[in-house]
């Protein structure tokens, strides 16, 4: 050491503590003034490096302070600092609406949102598990058949020849390409067959609407392109097409032909119907095009490649007897183990990391799941929880994570894993915000933030700051419901009869049989991956009288709304219309009536390339989406933008009495009400709700069905601990009007409110789908025998 530096030591060796350093001084997110949709110049402090939970009913403002807010100017700095031709490349997001965001660090969001539709979308191909699998069948795999793309069945094999210019000389060049691809189903596992007899009414000409393809009209381009075609006589009813015309209508080959003036294209019926929806998931197909697709088409594993995906010569090449195609099939707990075995030191460090990531899996409680599973059929926890994957390992400290409800979908047995994740992730120095319900994580929290008071209008203030202890006793919503326990029923109905299962072996299942009584509230439990949804929808959705309402994400745009969504609208069109004697089209903002200036949206919106768009009101329609002559009909003294503007509670009374009376609205707007979103302006557009308002939208839709059976999938997502109350009214009168009810769901009020539960495990994927209880709650409760029972006691204090 020389002597300046043992100076130095000798000289601040002060026992006074060091000044605080200008850096140590940033330890808060500051959010003034924050109004994105309902919040109401919102002000809050939130500590950096600990885990701040956000409460609050669905609804009063929780996503649009941490996700639209915080999380949305976080990212839109970011892309701020890369470069004009970069950011060409990345969605434009503009500023939040907040007057100061201050103290803000790099932010990573994990919500709930599907992992995407695409059929070739797997839970390998989603996480890093999959590549670094193909590169390690790529490495030790025998007989050698070339690299990590020879793995892969999205990469088909390809070769090519052809003679290049370089610098004047002419140069043979030659391309091989290796790849894993299944060739006969192109690598999707499946192969389809399509029914024309269910793509036309052969009693029609193609002028007349003959096409019976959804959405697919006589006046639409695609239907045109037929009738503007050379070949087929548009006037000609189908059944009277000669061999070669019904040839040319179902497989014609690709021709140039001018529609209105303008250049499209015609080809055969078959490849048009092929390429609009069998190219998309099935699961992402709206429900009418889903029931089209099940009615035209037929879906069976390629006899090629047995539903692998893979070509004969990848499966072929194996590591100990193993192939790529069985890896992926494995139950990733047995895939992590068989990881482990292999012993190579080459690729220690490949099979380390490999290791680790299906660890994480296990560790997260995913392990039932496989490589080779479509991420399409992941239910929103299990998606959020796969994203978490890649986030668990990281070194990057002092980042921002941003969860939704990582509780969904969880048992209370898994809860405390994911909790001891988040403490996990906070404890490496990160700021962890976790919008959640779950009186189970809001306790872990260090701070607490609750919105209210109530939704919607009602909602969008900080009604509580502070910790735990304080949201006891400071008398919000959230306050008073956080210590709810539902007791068990002291009687329960009887069943009117039973719904018979036999012999189940969807996915997990091992041959189940059981009885499902009808006439009550049957709720159906057991660990995620457990194979309770595997037992219901795959046994007992689709039968006659059963209507399912399932976690799917609610599909629209910005037009769409609950008048449109829940069939509101239809009603409402044809009151205005007999009230004025004129057309039911005039009063729809797609159709007739919409607004020439902003085509019935209400605003304009302006893109400005890598620059935010800016939205502004329609100066013609001044934001009412309407021509000003439609909005001079009235009904019951009220324009049609009026109507729209109002509450669901408002338009109940509106058309529950005097002249604007309508009884099909009515009855709606009444079931709308019943879930508890009489709060909801009809015109509010359903990009703008929340996750649990579309979840109770969704169901008041699917009350107006006419079934006898109710399959409810964890109905109580995005639920507040007082609006699981109002759920638990509304299934009871469900099934006190006569219907049968089955909630798969893993909330112990729901479990507790029960007339019979099946219970299935023991544990997750092959270690589950058995029945391991039947009976009462009560009967649960008193034999403790299974974990759904255990939790369940001690829930309810027994």
């Amino acid at each position: 050491m020389s002597r300046e530096a043992q100076d130095y030591v000798t000289t601040s060796s002060d026992p006074r503590p060091p000044e605080l350093h200008a850096a140590d001084s940033h330890d808060l997110i500051r959010v003034h003034g924050a109004r994105e949709n309902n919040l109401k110049n919102v002000d809050v402090e939130i500590p950096k490096r600990r885990l701040t939970v956000f409460t609050g009913v669905s609804g009063s403002g929780k996503s649009s302070l941490v996700f639209d807010t915080i999380a949305a100017e976080s990212q839109r700095l970011i892309n701020e600092t890369y470069s004009a031709f970069v950011q060409g490349f990345m969605p434009t997001l503009a500023r939040p609406e907040v007057d100061v965001l201050d103290g803000l660090t790099t932010a990573i969001l994990v919500d709930q949102q599907p992992m995407g539709a695409n059929p070739r979308s797997t839970v390998g191909t989603a996480t890093d598990a999959g590549a670094l699998l193909r590169i390690l069948f790529s490495r030790l795999a025998k007989p050698y058949i070339g690299s990590q793309k020879a793995f892969s069945f999205n990469i088909a094999s390809a070769e090519a020849s052809g003679t290049l210019e370089v610098k004047g000389k002419l140069i043979e060049k030659s391309v091989s390409v290796v790849g894993g691809m299944c060739l006969r189903c192109e690598g999707l596992g499946t192969v389809s067959d399509i029914d024309p007899t269910q793509l036309y009414d052969d009693s029609k000409s193609l002028a007349e609407g003959a096409i019976t393809v959804p959405g697919w009209k006589t006046d639409s381009w695609v239907v045109q392109s037929f009738t503007a075609s050379d070949v087929l006589d548009p006037h000609k009813p189908i059944r009277d097409f000669t061999a070669a015309e019904l040839h040319d209508l179902l497989h014609g080959d690709p021709v140039k032909v001018k529609v209105r003036g303008i250049n499209t294209t015609y080809e055969g019926l078959i490849t048009r119907v092929r390429k609009s929806f069998l190219s998309k998931d099935r699961e992402a197909l709206q429900p009418h095009i889903r029931a089209f697709v099940d009615r035209a088409v037929t879906f069976c594993v390629c006899t090629a490649c047995q539903g692998t995906r893979l070509s004969e010569t990848t499966r072929s090449s194996k590591i100990d007897g193993v192939g790529i195609a069985d890896a992926c099939a494995m139950q990733i707990s047995d895939l992590a183990v068989w990881v482990r075995g292999l012993d190579e030191p080459s690729v220690a460090t490949l099979l380390a990391a490999l290791g680790e990531t299906l660890d994480s899996f296990v560790g997260i409680g995913l392990g039932y799941l496989s490589l080779d599973r479509s991420s399409g059929t992941l239910s929103g926890g299990e998606a959020q929880r796969t994203k978490m994957i890649r986030h668990l390992g990281s070194a990057l400290t002092d980042v921002t994570y941003v969860f939704d409800e990582p509780t969904v979908g969880l048992h209370p047995h898994d809860i405390q894993r994911m909790n001891d994740l988040l403490l996990q992730l906070r404890d490496k120095g990160n700021t962890v915000l976790v919008v959640e319900h779950k009186p189970e994580t809001i306790l872990i929290a260090d701070h607490v933030v609750d919105l209210g008071p109530l939704a919607g209008a009602a909602g969008g203030e900080v009604v509580f700051e502070g910790t735990m202890a304080g949201l006891r006793t400071c008398g919000t919503l959230t306050g008073r419901h956080l210590d709810d326990r539902a007791s068990v029923k002291p009687s329960v109905r009887k069943p009117s009869g039973v719904l018979e299962v036999r012999g189940a072996a969807t996915h997990n299942l091992r041959a189940v049989d059981v009885d499902i009584p009808l006439g009550v509230l049957t709720v159906v439990t057991g660990v995620a991956g457990s194979g309770k949804s595997s037992l219901i929808h795959g046994s007992v959705a689709g039968r006659n009288g059963v209507v399912t309402v399932d976690q799917g994400a609610i599909r629209g745009s910005r037009r769409s709304n609950p008048a449109t969504y829940t069939g509101l609208l239809d009603p409402i069109r044809k009151a205005f219309a007999k009230a004025n004697g004129v057309k039911p089209a005039l009063f729809s903002a797609n159709s007739e009536g919409a607004c020439p200036m902003c085509k019935g949206v209400g605003v304009i919106h302006t893109d400005l390339a890598i620059m935010a768009g800016t939205v502004t009101t329609c100066e013609e329609c001044e934001g009412k989406r309407f021509q000003a002559p439609v909005l001079k009909y009235l009904l019951g003294g009220r324009d049609i933008s009026e109507v729209f503007a109002m509450s669901v509670t408002e338009a109940a009374e509106f058309f529950g009495t005097g002249e604007a009376r309508t009884p099909a609205a009515h009855a709606a707007l009444d079931r709308l009400a019943g879930v508890g979103l009489g709060y909801l302006g009809l015109g509010q557009p359903l990009t703008t709700l929340s996750g649990g308002e579309r979840q109770r939208l969704k169901l008041a839709a699917h009350m107006a069905g006419s079934g006898s059976i109710y399959i409810l999938d964890e109905p109580t997502s995005g639920l507040h601990l007082a609006d699981v109350e109002q759920l638990l009214a509304l299934l009871d009168r469900l099934v006190d009007s006569g219907k049968s009810v089955i909630v798969v769901e893993h909330h112990q009020a729901v479990m507790a409110h029960a007339d019979w539960i099946v219970d299935l495990g023991p544990g997750a994927g092959h270690e589950g789908g058995r029945i391991v209880f039947e009976g009462t709650p009560a009967d649960l409760v008193a034999a403790r025998a299974t974990l759904t029972g255990e939790h369940l006691a001690d829930y309810v204090g027994s």
